[in-house]
């Protein structure tokens, strides 16, 4: 958020849908001079068609091939510049991925080489099996279905599988590396002055202008080089011209998706060719939008450089590691066929990843071992969070939580915005408003709830504030060009940004956190454990700015300017302060701490959500496809703000929201100071129940969203996954973003984001299965083509499909919060398959610590089994232990849930601590008749009869099963048999 004046008061206080972005503040393609330099480039060799070819080619002679790894270096001459350098290096690694980097060699100044280092978990190893082979055109590796070509002159590379050509770099020849150079003066041109023989003047006689010869690739004139206007703002360019283009084609794909976060569609649309969608490209510049639009290019909050393509053949994805801003444009160049992609960036290096696949789930797990998986939170950060700008005291903050409590509606944490903080010196309580901080967060925190309280990165310059003392005096703190420490407004007034990029930064914020006396200086010893930690405008974000940002001519440690780490500054600071709330505590806790500001592997530090989106009903939809394109960039824990920052949403809008947001990740509301309260007590019925029973679906189904993350958490497999990650053969699907899966639940999901709506259109994969309505237990049976289904959706019904062959653990007894339901008991929901299976897990540790990084986890997995013949069958319901079968899977060492097969002991400690809490019912649907018994077995004590309840209806793999037709359903009562015991329930037909 920031502030805009009265005029955005009034609007707040104004309808939905009044609200528009001050597009002024921020900058077009054609505004930008190293875009435009880029665009221009394009449209040259579009003009130019076959006749266009790359000056860079790779010098054969220089190629050096490892002969320990799968490795290679080579020299690259460019023919407009003969005597500037490059140099090449190409890695394949263990798991199939390949690296191409490409820098200047000895130029006058040094490019910024470290956006990597940042977004790297580690430096990935290099294969030791694959060996390069050098031909006379070109260098090739082959392993598996794969092979790397790089095509000496033109320089191109190529990925393929099967001789089958996945990604392209610099086939369309846009490669080009602006290198660095000295600013030539303008030379001043003589006058000739040529006299007649009566001695009369004659007209000037202009000496002919220099050709150019480079100008068919760069253009014929400097275009801002050395320094650049926006608005009232000049951008010194001290180094000149060092953009990068590089064009990225996809030759077999026809769809894209990621490049978060932008408010469009999942698959992306064109920005170039014919007749594009947009007529910008995708712009990748951390940005505090004001008031963003719902349908645009424009850059947002966040920002990952990782690219999936996609067809029902394979997928790959392309993950360019660059920090600085970055124009994208898209376009088909064979529609529904191939992708072609023009990276521009103003600073950097060449280092892209190319991720071979072939499937989504090869590519998440491709990404992960680079970059991370998403930390496994605190279990009660998946539950209801409740926000607004601002709960103005602490009194106001126990009556909000005693509301919640008189109207028996769940919340886990309650937040506080900018208001807490004295003259917004965070850290520092307006004792006016909150006199006991510590007395209140505890009172929170007796019924299992949690505080967020907000933490900027802008820090008031005064000596009234010991933070900003110490970043100063400890020279921590952002130069500007001049060297002296970097100035702008914000919510603090006059302010300083902290230099995340220092490494003495580090070990000084952590102590900032300290709950006890520190002898370094201040620390927050008016906190407790139970405060967590909410890092806004880390774009960063600056009223008196360029673009509402810092200058990019602003210096960072190392000497590098802004506008070389732009995009990964906000990241820093999130990581710096999810470190720092981890280390408060011994032993530590899991720290939550969410970022609007971000890029790749953000995912390591905690959640985020797509910033200050408006009431309306269109942002309400773009919110679900901007979670999945976050989702499946790497940021699993994502959310938008429910109800929308902006305006009053009526309560139908309201209503729908919560809908929308019990199926989010990250699951908050939120809300503008000049908005009405809209606590989900205060609406009116039916509102009121509705939006209660919408919580309660949440609560019941945590068990769902734990084992969700615990598997993003070890695989990078997003928590809620797009259509195309499912079934990726499904071609109906690819374009699919406004319904979604859970996990591996076989939960499908479609929101309603219309007004007046009455009923769904959902579409159902291409496979022979049958989905039950969540609520009703309908059936509606899929076809081996996909078929559409409509679906009730009356303002208390949520379109809610759970997949044939799926086991859903759940907790059915309303509590007020997530820890009170650490012992309750579950409900398993066993909805058969076709052919009369079904299976499901429950993942479960404590929570908060990290115990269950040595084995102090639970794994369960449910296996329900049809033996024989129908008329004599039985269908067998099994508890496993999944720790000694499937554990060891993690991707990221550094963020271990599993422990190996030889130390995992299934009766570690938190097994034993949860050993009472039991399954208190079983519900199986589409059974093929009536049980003739039920009983359960447990390994030593025999076997014993169960009492249960039977339904007539439908078997699951019924071929006649008509859609909405009843199933059958059998209910067994209390079997009081352990979660973490071995059982089985026996069901004779």
């Amino acid at each position: 958020m920031r502030w805009v004046g009265i005029a955005s008061l009034v609007l707040a206080s104004l309808a939905p849908g009044v609200f528009a972005v001050k597009s002024q503040d921020f900058k077009t393609c054609s505004q930008s001079g190293f875009c435009r330099r880029g665009r221009a480039l394009s449209e040259r060799a579009a003009e130019a068609k076959g006749a266009w070819v790359s000056p860079y080619s790779l010098d054969s002679s220089s190629l050096s091939i490892s002969p320990n790894d799968a490795s290679f270096t080579a020299a690259v001459k460019s023919s407009l510049y003969p005597d500037i350098k490059f140099g090449l290096e190409l890695r394949i690694h263990d798991d199939g991925v390949v690296r191409v980097r490409m820098d200047e060699v000895d130029g006058l100044r040094k490019r910024y080489d470290e956006a990597a280092s940042w977004a790297l978990i580690r430096e990935p190893e290099v294969s030791k099996d694959i060996k390069w082979s050098a031909g006379k055109k070109d260098v090739k590796a082959k392993y598996g279905e794969n092979e790397v070509v790089v095509s000496y002159a033109p320089l191109k590379v190529t990925l393929l599988r099967n001789g089958k050509e996945q990604i392209v770099l610099n086939g369309e020849g846009l490669l080009h590396m602006e290198h660095f150079r000295g600013k030539e003066e303008p030379k001043a041109q003589e006058e000739e002055v040529v006299a007649d023989s009566e001695g009369q003047q004659q007209e000037v006689l202009q000496p002919e202008p220099e050709v150019n010869p480079r100008a068919w690739f760069e253009g014929e004139t400097e275009d801002a080089y050395w320094d650049e206007k926006f608005n009232t703002w000049t951008d010194t360019k001290p180094k000149g011209p060092e953009s990068l283009s590089l064009d990225i084609t996809f030759p077999n794909h026809a769809h894209v998706y990621g490049i978060p976060q932008h408010a469009t569609r999942l698959s992306l649309p064109t920005t170039s060719g014919p007749d594009p969608t947009y007529t910008e490209p995708f712009r990748l510049h951390n940005a505090d939008v004001f008031e963003y639009l719902a349908d645009s290019t424009m850059s947002l909050y966040g920002s990952i450089p990782l690219m999936h393509a996609h067809s029902a053949d394979s997928t790959v994805a392309i993950f360019n590691a660059v920090g600085s801003e970055t124009w994208i444009d898209i376009s088909h160049p064979v529609p529904g066929k191939s992708t072609k992609t023009h990276w521009i960036s103003e600073s950097g290096i060449l280092d892209v990843f190319l991720l071979p696949g072939p499937t989504p789930s090869d590519v998440f797990a491709q990404y992960a071992r680079l970059t991370g998986t998403t930390a496994l939170p605190a279990h009660w950060s998946l539950g209801y969070h409740q926000c607004r700008w601002n709960y103005v005291s602490s009194e106001d903050v126990r009556s909000v939580q005693k509301r919640f409590d008189e109207e028996d509606i769940p919340v886990d944490v309650f937040w506080l915005d900018i208001e807490y903080a004295e003259e917004h010196k965070y850290f520092i309580w307006d004792k006016r408003s909150f006199p006991d901080p510590v007395e209140m967060t505890n009172d929170v925190a007796a019924t299992g709830r949690k505080m967020v309280v907000i933490i900027d990165p802008h820090l008031k310059r005064t000596s009234s504030y010991p933070v900003y003392q110490e970043a100063s005096e400890k020279d921590l703190l952002v130069k500007n060009k001049d060297g002296n420490e970097y100035e702008g407004w914000c919510w603090t007034g006059s302010s300083s940004w902290l230099d995340c990029f220092n490494p003495a930064v580090v070990d000084w914020w952590v102590e900032k956190f300290k709950l006890e006396p520190s002898k370094n200086g201040f620390s927050w010893v008016e906190s407790t454990k139970d405060v967590h930690i909410w890092n806004d405008m880390n774009e960063p974000a600056i009223f008196n700015g360029p673009e509402i940002s810092m200058h990019k001519d602003s210096i960072h440690h190392g000497g590098w300017e802004h506008r070389d780490v732009h995009n990964i500054n906000g990241m820093l600071f999130h990581n710096l302060t999810s470190l720092a709330v981890l280390r408060r505590t011994d032993p530590p806790q899991r720290p939550f701490v969410l970022t609007r500001s971000f890029y790749a592997g953000s995912q390591r530090f905690g959640a985020m959500w797509t910033g200050d989106n408006l009431g309306t009903w269109d942002h309400m939809a773009v919110g679900i496809k901007m979670v999945l394109a976050n989702s499946i960039a790497g940021m699993a824990f994502a959310g938008s703000d429910v109800g929308g920052f902006f305006g009053n949403p009526e309560p139908e809008m309201l209503v729908r929201w919560y809908q929308v947001g019990i199926f989010s990740p990250f699951f908050r509301a939120h809300a503008h100071i000049d908005t009405k309260r809209r606590e989900p007590y205060l609406l009116d019925e039916p509102y009121k129940s509705i939006v209660k029973d919408t919580l309660r679906l949440r609560y019941k189904m945590l068990p769902v969203w734990y084992t969700a993350f615990r598997e993003t958490s070890v695989t990078g497999k997003p928590v809620v996954r797009p259509h195309y990650v499912e079934f990726p053969k499904d071609i109906n699907g690819f374009e699919l973003d406004d319904q979604f899966f859970v996990g591996s639940s076989g939960l499908l999901v479609k929101p309603v984001t219309e007004k007046g709506a009455t009923e769904a259109s959902v579409y159902l994969p291409a496979e022979d299965q049958v989905y039950y309505d969540y609520f009703s237990h309908s059936t509606y049976l899929s076809s081996g083509t996909g078929k559409r289904i409509i679906l009730p959706a009356a303002l208390d019904q949520i379109p809610l499909l759970l997949r044939g062959s799926s086991i859903l653990p759940t907790r059915e007894r309303p509590r007020r919060s997530s820890p009170l339901m650490a012992k309750d008991p579950f409900t398993l929901t066993v909805a058969l398959g076709r052919g009369g299976d079904a299976k499901g897990e429950l993942y479960l540790d404590d929570g908060t610590g990290y115990q269950h990084e040595s084995g102090e986890w639970v794994w369960r997995e449910f296996v329900a089994s049809t033996e024989g013949k129908k008329k004599n069958a039985k269908v067998r319901i099994e508890n496993k232990n999944l720790g000694k079968t499937r554990a060891g899977e993690a991707v990221d060492p550094t963020r271990v849930t599993d422990v190996s097969t030889e130390t995992y002991d299934s009766n570690n400690a938190f097994a034993k601590s949860i050993e009472e809490v039991r399954v208190e019912k079983v519900l199986v649907l589409g059974l093929g008749s009536k049980p003739l018994s039920v009983k359960v077995e447990i390994p030593g004590e025999g076997e014993k009869e169960l009492v249960w309840e039977w339904k007539e209806g439908v078997a699951a793999g019924d071929k006649k099963i008509k859609d909405g037709a009843v199933v059958s359903e059998l209910v067994v009562k209390d079997p009081r048999v352990g979660i973490t015991k071995e059982w089985a329930i026996v069901v004779q037909l």
